[in-house]
């Protein structure tokens, strides 16, 4: 779940960052599995809700717009998610559908794009969330848009556990299963989405940031360092490779990863690598301003 506050201006087309934070509350554990939201993904969930009123107080937003993606539009129960939200944000979650989530990721991460550093059109804008993963192409505005459930959480959940618990590291087996999951999905996308004929391949969420950041060997997550950032294809392949092979506790001492991200960061990189092997990009554009962004414009 993740919070942005900013000053926009329309009329210069300025985004002005004045908060920018993310808590990793796993809203999405075990729904593919059971169809609900479980108590305790609702309660982690709740409780960076509370956090996020105190900053939005102190710092005066004057509009609020509470947007909920894939896990809350599978659940049985997302009433109950709903009614938490109300009671501490005074704001109803918005629960957008594929092609919002799409529109929004695509304005946040191509508005600064434009017309510079080589950046050509079309785009294709990927935003691999834990849910779901929305494959968006387009220019001045999306051309075409498609989102499919396969996200970190969910390629973890459904092919990395046995037991109840993440294998540790995942057998050849899982991850062929996985990959073979992801490419389907893939090939729904482009049924829909023209993902051959982008120009510019710009990487969204905490999966690409991360992967970047290993790439990097960041001493920490650097935000300003990550920002359109480009990774090859290679080396994309060589760290999934690695994530995909390497223990939870190998996976866990890397100082730019996020602990609620250790566990599912390999099946995040694969659907980077399987889409960057498909589409043929050599080098992926990451990107740290995404649907947040897209929906602070929206609100403007």
């Amino acid at each position: 779940m993740r919070l942005l506050v900013a000053d926009v201006n329309p009329a210069t087309g300025e985004l002005r960052e004045l908060d920018r934070r993310m808590t990793i509350v796993r809203l999405g554990q075990g729904v593919d599995r059971t169809g609900r939201l479980a108590p305790e993904a609702l309660e982690r969930t709740f409780a960076a809700c509370r956090e996020y009123a105190g900053v939005i107080r102190e710092l005066g937003a004057e509009k609020v717009r509470f947007v909920a993606t894939s896990a809350s539009r599978d659940a049985e129960n997302r009433d109950e998610f709903t009614r938490g939200v109300v009671d501490i944000l005074g704001v109803e979650p918005e629960v957008i559908s594929g092609d919002q989530e799409a529109e929004f990721s695509f304005t946040g991460a191509t508005k600064e794009l434009t017309g510079g550093d080589g950046f050509a059109t079309p785009y294709l804008v990927v935003d691999i969330g834990g849910g779901s993963t929305e494959f968006v192409v387009g220019g001045d505005g999306v051309r075409a848009a498609l989102s499919v459930d396969v996200g970190c959480v969910r390629m973890t959940e459904r092919h990395l556990v046995e037991d109840g618990k993440v294998t540790d590291p995942p057998t050849a087996e899982q991850v062929a299963a996985m990959r073979a999951d992801i490419e389907a999905a893939l090939d729904l996308a482009e049924k829909t989405v023209p993902l051959r004929e982008a120009r510019t391949l710009v990487g969204l969420a905490g999966s690409v940031t991360t992967v970047s950041a290993i790439d990097q060997e960041l001493p920490e997550y650097d935000s300003a360092r990550i920002h359109h950032s480009r990774m090859t294809r290679g080396r994309v392949r060589q760290i999934t490779e690695w994530l995909l092979s390497s223990t939870h506790a190998e996976r866990a001492a890397v100082p730019s990863m996020h602990p609620g991200r250790v566990d599912v960061i390999g099946a995040g990189a694969l659907v980077l690598l399987a889409l960057m092997e498909r589409t043929g990009a050599e080098e992926v554009v990451v990107s740290e301003h995404d649907i947040l962004d897209g929906i602070a414009w929206s609100l403007a």
